[in-house]
């Protein structure tokens, strides 16, 4: 190398080693909050050694346990904590006034531990912070006034504390705050009539605590507010301000038990109120004859003074359950009309308590509903209880809200028990095991008196809020607690055997952050425990720190770089100055499986490369749990797909030798051709032909752009029938495919239907010395859920009836369009009720257009006779393609030895029936054309 060439390495030798060197000392944690941090944990007592990596390394690039950092670094070249979650981690002593120095923090979470000392002023100078939670602690003293100006604070829960004081005035000027949870504690004073200048307020919970003083009237200015609910306090002396009717928004008001007197308001004009409570007060009069919302569920007045008659306005509420008016002065007759025109099935019910009044009369022989529950005991009616026949009413009682358990078990064979595991009763599959995760989890203020109702509500709600299915939810049991508040334990099972890591902190971080929309119906909820179980490892050691890997080894390079390991850097780049493309190939290694099998190309990382434009974005085609893949041209021109497993996955190394070693010796026109593999140091790679027209489920999408037809249905099912037969009888050994789904059936140009990924297939058992051939292969379960065998899932014997199966649900996707699992339905039950019910067509796919209906009963059938429950019960892959190849031989006009090379197909077709096999079989007209041919249209003939 010339004196130039030197000068110049060393010159950028220099300035890369100054660049190393701050780039190493920007990718720590700022300083004052390292200093900050440690004054924190100074200050707890942590008798579980739950915060023990917080004595060693760097904040954000050491994981410290429930520290959160910003991605990348702000301005000022440090990263910055950006949550500080500590929940239920049994910590004691008292929150640090270093927590202010934090000043980049938006979630401060302390949640139910035993903290106490008062709320430092300091955190008022955490201007970025969003959520401060406290809730759940031994927390005393004042709130502090600086708590007031923090511009970003979206909830402030400190709600089951000891904390005194006044709500300070400057609260009025948190104007993105939504939720004041400040219940349960000491609180005194009067409510800041300035409060009702916030204008995003949504919950003002204040219940339980010491204030007096009158309900300020301009409580009803806020524009937003849906629950105010202030139970249990002292308003001495004060009415309900008539102004509470104008609060348009609200869902419930809550006033129980807080020394108000007065007329009850007129609330009609509250068209949304859910529930209202205004009960154990010395309210006067009588009861608003005016209609209240048709949203109410809970109208309790109990424990007042009211008089009058009870109004008939409480007829015809269509969602009440429960009106509680005992102990009262309320006098004429019982009214029937209460429960005469209301129409309540299933769980539902309604109870009526009018215990303890002056109720005289009724108006007509009392004959409520099994599900109504109607209370007279005290009334003088009663008094002629034998003579009207209503003894069974005036028996002293006290409703409770019904709670417990949701779903009943199965019996089941045990689960494994290295993990947690569990049957989860909801599971499409009878007996399905995997590790939930555990939480504990409770609606503060629900807008009802009656959960059960509402059951099914709920879990469409909080399973649609975490993107999870119906069946992956499981509502332990419930428990009405004081409030009333409604406490779960609830239970979420993964989709497959385990959550994966980043799905658990998505799903944690969903109820930490409060990321679940808010319900009008139940209202705020917080979060008890979220329990990691067998978990745990694997969260605690995962970072949530949301480095990149790139910053770590900038970490790394930085302290360790030397001129000598950056010379050579220099050196390789200027070797290959070059080279269009500047990722440089992988270190070639030995595969962790040995991989050399003939007929199969063993390609570089760098022809991988150059085949997709490094990987671009513009040339992937695909994403599955593997990785990606990609549309690749190789040097001869020949287009390719390239599977990209995510680095050190591809299912695993066996998975990866296993479809390398299978496809090679597996040559038929319906099954995908490997092309060749690349197996270099932390990439692996196969290459397959690729297939233009995709997978069998893009083109079952209601949103492709062209629908496939009955007779190109009926082609696909008959070459994906044709390529497993070939497994299962003509490989040698034979095979199980293991995960036959409609996205493993791929098409190529010409629609032809290829079975394609084999890293979970299985040799066929082979004969024993004596002969004989097993009937079955003893493994772990895999597949893919709402394909598998029912009888694998229990008894781990893999057959080639488990793939019959698979293919027979593959093959109701054909007929119907619909996914194997969806929103909590199984296509299995839902076409099996509707081939029962006599209702086959209302479940085929409107999308096929017309169709020849007896094909379709013989295609149905076939199908759920695959996907019968037990094994001996189905076919054999040679009686499934022999059965479709006559149906498609029935089809009208269908060409009886049909092609695999082209895509002609006709005959005769039919209006789909509208209801059921009686509705008939009317054909109609329809042109063929060169394009229609394509989509699987066949042509028509004179009706018969």
């Amino acid at each position: 190398m010339s004196g130039a060439k030197i000068f110049l390495c060393g010159a950028v030798v220099a300035v890369l080693s100054c660049f190393f060197v701050q780039f190493a000392g920007a990718q720590i944690t700022d300083p004052s909050e390292v200093t900050a941090l440690k004054a924190i944990r100074n200050s707890l007592i942590d008798p579980f050694n739950e915060l023990k990596n917080w004595d060693s390394g760097d904040p954000c690039t050491s994981e410290w346990t429930g520290i959160t950092c910003y991605n990348s670094t702000l301005s000022d070249g440090y990263l910055h904590v950006q949550e500080l979650q500590l929940l239920k981690r049994n910590l004691s002593g008292n929150l640090s006034p270093e927590l202010g120095q934090l000043s980049y923090m938006k979630i401060l979470d302390f949640m139910w531990n035993k903290i106490n000392g008062s709320i430092p002023k300091e955190i008022g100078n955490i201007t970025a912070l969003e959520l401060l939670l406290v809730n759940g602690n031994q927390l005393s003293g004042p709130l502090p006034e600086e708590l007031g100006y923090l511009p970003n604070l979206n909830r402030i829960q400190i709600d089951q504390n000891h904390i005194s004081g006044p709500v300070p005035k400057s609260f009025a000027n948190l104007n993105k705050t939504k939720h004041f949870h400040m219940n349960n504690n000491s609180i005194s004073g009067q409510i800041p009539s300035e409060l009702s200048r916030l204008p995003e307020l949504l919950h003002l919970l204040l219940d339980n605590n010491n204030l007096t003083g009158s309900l300020p009237p301009e409580l009803s200015r806020f524009p937003k507010l849906l629950i105010l609910q202030l139970d249990n306090n002292n308003f001495s002396g004060s009415s309900i301000p008539a102004s509470y009717g104008n609060m348009a928004q609200l869902l419930k008001l809550s006033l129980r038990n807080c020394s108000l007197q007065g007329a009850v308001p007129d609330l009609s004009r509250i068209q949304q109120l859910g529930y209202l409570d205004l009960s154990q007060n010395r309210l006067t009069g009588s009861i608003p004859s005016s209609r209240l919302s048709d949203n109410i569920t809970t109208i309790d007045l109990s424990n007042n003074l009211l008089s009058g008659s009870i109004p008939s306005s409480f007829s015809d509420l269509p969602h009440l359950q429960r009106l509680s008016l005992e102990n009262n002065k309320l006098n004429g007759s019982v009214p029937s009309t209460i429960w005469e025109n209301v129409t309540l099935t299933g769980n539902e019910s309604l109870i009526l308590d009018f215990q303890n009044n002056s109720l005289a009369n009724i108006t007509s022989a009392l004959n409520p509903p099994a599900n109504v529950t109607l209370l007279l005991y005290g009334n003088p009616v009663c008094a002629n209880a034998n003579q009207l026949n209503i003894v069974e009413f005036c028996q002293p009682q006290i409703v409770q809200a019904p709670g417990g358990s949701t779903n009943s078990k199965i019996s089941c064979p045990p689960c494994p028990t290295d993990l947690d595991y569990e049957n989860n009763p909801l599971y499409p599959i009878p007996c399905f095991c995997s590790v939930p995760l555990a939480l504990g989890y409770r609606l503060k203020s629900p807008g009802f008196s009656d959960f059960r109702p509402y059951e099914h509500s709920f879990e469409e709600y909080l399973t649609s809020g975490l993107l999870l299915y119906l069946y992956q939810l499981e509502i332990v049991s419930f428990l009405w607690e004081e409030g009333p508040r409604l406490r779960m334990y609830l239970k979420l099972f993964p989709n497959a055997t385990l959550f994966n890591a980043s799905e658990v902190r998505r799903i944690q971080d969903m109820f930490t952050g409060w990321l679940i929309p808010d319900s009008d119906i139940f209202g705020p909820y917080e979060l008890l425990n979220f329990t990691l179980g067998s978990y745990g490892p694997v969260i605690s050691n995962a970072s949530r720190s949301g480095l990149g890997t790139g910053a770590m080894v900038g970490i790394v390079l930085g302290a360790v770089a030397g001129a000598a390991t950056l010379s050579a850097v220099i050196t390789m780049l200027i070797l290959r100055r070059h080279s269009k493309y500047r990722l440089v190939p992988k270190k070639r290694t030995l595969s962790r499986i040995p991989v050399k099998i003939d007929g199969v190309k063993d390609f570089t990382f760098e022809e991988m490369a150059l085949a997709t434009n490094n990987f671009s974005s513009s040339t992937q085609v695909g994403q599955g749990g593997y990785g990606k893949v990609y549309r690749g041209v190789l040097a001869d021109g020949t287009v390719v797909a390239i599977k990209r497993a995510q680095q050190g996955s591809l299912q695993g190394s066996k998975e990866f030798f296993t479809e390398i070693e299978l496809l090679s010796r597996l040559h038929h026109r319906n099954l995908v051709s490997l092309i060749g593999y690349c197996d270099e140091e932390d990439e692996q790679m196969l290459v397959y032909e690729f297939m233009a027209n995709g997978s069998l489920r893009d083109h079952l999408s209601a949103r492709c752009k062209e629908p496939l037809k009955f007779s190109m249905r009926l082609r696909i099912a008959l070459g994906s029938a044709r390529g497993i037969l070939y497994l299962h009888t003509e490989a040698d050994p034979p095979i199980f495919h293991r995960d036959i789904k409609a996205t493993n059936i791929l098409l190529d140009s010409k629609f032809i239907a290829k079975v394609a990924d084999f890293g979970l297939s299985r040799l066929a058992p082979v004969p024993d010395t004596e002969g004989t051939v097993p009937a079955h292969v003893s493994t772990v379960v895999k597949g893919t859920p709402g394909y598998l065998d029912p009888e694998y899932f229990l008894t781990h014997k893999l057959t080639d009836k488990s793939d019959v199966y698979s293919l027979g649900v593959v093959f109701l996707e054909l007929l119907t369009g619909m996914h194997p699992i969806s929103h909590g339905k199984n296509i299995v039950r839902e076409v099996t009720t509707a081939y029962q019910s006599g209702m086959m067509f209302s479940v085929i796919d409107s999308l096929m257009g017309s169709y020849p209906s007896e094909c379709i009963e013989k295609f149905v059938s076939l199908a759920l006779r695959c996907c019968q429950d037990e094994t001996d019960a189905r076919p054999s892959m040679a009686e499934v393609f022999r059965e479709v190849e006559n149906i498609w031989r029935m089809t009208p006009e269908v060409d009886v030895t049909p092609s695999e090379s082209t895509a002609t197909d006709a005959g005769k077709t039919v209006t789909p029936p509208s209801s059921s096999l009686a509705a008939g079989n009317p054909y109609v007209s329809s042109d063929v054309s060169g394009s229609n041919l394509l989509s699987g249209a066949i042509p028509t003939i004179t009706p018969r």
